[in-house]
């Protein structure tokens, strides 16, 4: 249990997910100890509600896995099924039917068991404070209860994963915290098909089969923004690719193009980087790239355009910025670089702290270059040339 990675986190984030984890645990013995026993109707929809969503849990993770993808969370595909269970089981049937999040994350091979128990353990809690809420014994049927047994179950697992990912990385961007938009359209879709699902099935408790291919189709919409993710941005650092880049940067110039204002460019490059991965090895070199990615972001507007342009090379689009702010910012940026401290290991295992990185830009502009990117890259590129040769740690514009 000492190496367990849970221990690695921060004092706050441990307490919290052992905290969630016991009132968890608390809860499922209270169900356990005070439920009735299930009339054969109640086992007979058990049954197959937990048929059903077992087969599609099996099926859609040997997919994954047999084609080598990474799995984003199925926590989509898990809320169809346990809004229908809140609607028709009682809750000692409708903790059992909690194995589902096991299941997967047993098929699925999860590396950090902590966050998967803990992920389960919000799971439990949304899904029984949803049946709370709409009728212990005897669930309500209004169309009211309908949306609030999807609200609940939905709400109460996304704030209490939220803050779970706050207390562990309190600069986790917004997106890794909340989610992204999609998310929540698919987890509205999930809820309403377990609410169509519990109507069917209560007229017919086989008419569970009939939910298995849009639930597999649902866990497969859910994976889109993962692989969507996976082929726009770069996967040491988290910015955009290139190609992903060249694409934003190539529509933020028309529209400045046809609104007649001026672009920036930065083209960056860090200073004496391979010496990183000789000395400390490439793992090392990685954590540096991903502390200078986070770093950029910080440094930035919202609106500006940040990309990796290949090996120790960033590339940085400012728009509505002309050359005066451009070379302000690029300098802020080399600073910034000068002044990070990066906790790295070395190839034998030692914790390194690295503090002497530094940076050269170049920076080129739509007022010398025109709109074409292209363009803009060459003259950028040769700026930074002109940074390199001049000593390092150096700002020139073209």
């Amino acid at each position: 249990m000492r190496g367990w990675l849970l221990w690695r986190l921060r004092p706050a984030a441990i307490a919290y997910v052992l905290t969630v984890q016991a009132v968890a645990l608390v809860l499922i013995a209270l169900v356990v100890g005070v439920s009735r026993e299930p009339r054969p109707e109640e086992l007979l929809s058990f049954v197959m509600l937990a048929a059903t969503s077992g087969a599609v849990i099996v099926i859609t993770s040997v997919s994954i896995n047999v084609k080598r993808q990474i799995r984003r969370n199925p926590w989509t595909l898990h809320i169809a099924y346990l809004a229908a269970g809140i609607l028709l089981l009682p809750p000692n049937l409708l903790v059992l039917l909690l194995l589902g999040p096991t299941l997967h994350g047993v098929l699925d091979g999860r590396p950090e068991l902590h966050r998967w128990l803990f992920t389960t353990a919000a799971t439990t809690i949304a899904t029984l404070s949803a049946r709370f809420a709409i009728g212990w014994e005897v669930p309500g049927w209004t169309a009211a209860q309908f949306v609030l047994t999807g609200a609940i179950l939905l709400l109460v697992r996304a704030l209490l994963v939220a803050i779970g990912i706050r207390l562990r990385n309190p600069e986790a961007p917004r997106q890794h915290v909340l989610g992204e938009p999609i998310d929540v359209l698919l987890g509205i879709v999930a809820a309403s098909l377990g609410g169509l699902l519990a109507v069917a099935m209560s007229h017919e408790p086989t008419s569970a089969l009939l939910a298995g291919p849009p639930m597999v189709l649902l866990d497969l919409a859910s994976q889109l923004p993962q692989w969507r993710r996976s082929a726009q941005h770069d996967a040491k650092t988290g910015l955009a690719n290139l190609a992903h880049w060249e694409r934003l940067a190539r529509t933020e110039l028309a529209r400045a193009r046809a609104r007649d204002q001026a672009v920036s460019l930065l083209l960056l490059d860090l200073d004496h980087f391979k010496r990183v991965n000789d000395e400390l090895g490439h793992l090392a070199g990685d954590t540096v790239l991903a502390a200078v990615a986070m770093m950029l972001r910080s440094s930035v507007r919202r609106e500006d355009v940040v990309g990796r342009f290949g090996g120790e090379e960033f590339v940085v689009l400012l728009p509505g910025t002309d050359s005066e702010p451009a070379c302000a910012v690029a300098d802020r940026i080399r600073r910034s670089t000068a002044a990070l401290s990066v906790p790295a290991r070395d190839t034998e295992g030692e914790l390194r702290e690295l503090n002497d990185l530094t940076v050269s830009i170049g920076v080129a502009t739509t007022t010398r270059f025109g709109y074409q990117i292209t363009d803009l890259i060459i003259a950028a590129d040769a700026a930074l040339l002109a940074a390199k040769s001049a000593g390092r740690n150096a700002v020139t514009l073209a």
